[in-house]
């Protein structure tokens, strides 16, 4: 009887938390604010998925340089003149085109980074903050050594040292997020560990592991929700800034930050070939921390 128990417990208290965590995004429509943010997110995840329907061009295909949008003030389009809607850039290449497949690389590597983020982090907060002693004390101090260094010096440091490709820019994320993750995961923890229902699967000889898991972690979810939101803003601008530099995605692979970088020198005379790759970027992060905002609205009502 007492192993039926056992198993019993942690599953209902599993289901009861995966059912509150379903609840708060199904109320997500009584903030117009993070509607309004999750269509932005949706309107991209479109782009993203329909991307070889929707662009007009091939993204890296030559076509006719230094082309203003149609409707530019003052531009004048020849008959017989393909259309590109929002212009080409100095090498000929559709604009349109090349956000639209862009958006691909942002949300397909933007996620995998943040979720791999909280992966080490998570694990590492929950460690600090159950064991206690010097379990926290070392995860603690390895944190901090890695919070003490500028983000962006992190970032450019190991890309630099192995290289501009998909998975350093990942590694490099990982490296330099999964520290604040661990902040944020030990305080939720060394509060939540004194809890009830952590004495009572103690009680019923429990893991430790598994009561961190099982217990303790979907009990937390409601900051680590909000916060893997507004997080998803900082690596999706961590990406472009990269990709300006020079450190993003290898060309001539379509990176928003990368068109930007590539066209800033002529940006004076043609500003459309950086202005729409930045709007691109603002619109995402903007849809993530509306996001972000309208769940905060959502827990504090819960």
């Amino acid at each position: 009887m007492a192993n039926s128990t056992t198993t019993t417990l942690p599953a209902q208290t599993t289901g009861a938390a995966l059912m509150r965590a379903l609840k708060s995004f199904a109320l997500l429509r009584e903030s117009w604010v993070g509607m309004f943010g999750a269509g932005i997110i949706l309107l991209w995840a479109l782009m993203a998925i329909f991307a070889p329907l929707l662009a007009p061009y091939e993204p890296n295909a030559t076509l006719l340089a230094y082309q203003r949008p149609p409707w530019w003030p003052g531009m004048e389009v020849a008959e017989g003149t393909p259309t590109f809607l929002l212009g080409t850039d100095h090498v000929g290449r559709d604009i349109l085109s090349r956000i639209v497949y862009g958006s691909q690389t942002v949300l397909i590597y933007a996620p995998l980074a943040t979720f791999c983020a909280y992966a080490v982090g998570i694990l590492m907060g929950l460690a600090a903050g159950y064991y206690r002693g010097w379990v926290d004390d070392v995860l603690s101090r390895i944190a901090d050594i890695i919070l003490s260094f500028p983000v962006l010096v992190l970032y450019v440091i190991i890309i630099a040292t192995f290289g501009a490709s998909p998975v350093n820019i990942v590694v490099a994320i990982i490296f330099a997020s999964s520290p604040g993750i661990m902040r944020i995961v030990r305080g939720l923890v060394l509060d939540l560990r004194n809890r009830d229902y952590v004495a009572a699967a103690q009680t019923r000889g429990e893991s430790s592991w598994r009561i961190m898991l099982v217990e303790i972690l979907p009990n937390a979810r409601g900051p680590l929700i909000v916060d893997a939101c507004l997080r998803l803003g900082y690596v999706i601008i961590t990406i472009g800034v990269l990709g300006f530099l020079g450190l993003g995605m290898p060309p001539p692979d379509p990176d928003w930050g990368g068109m930007v970088n590539e066209t800033r020198q002529i940006a004076l005379a043609f500003p459309h070939m950086t202005l729409f790759p930045c709007i691109a970027i603002s619109s995402l992060i903007l849809g993530f921390n509306l996001l972000a905002d309208g769940l905060r609205e959502i827990s504090l009502r819960d």
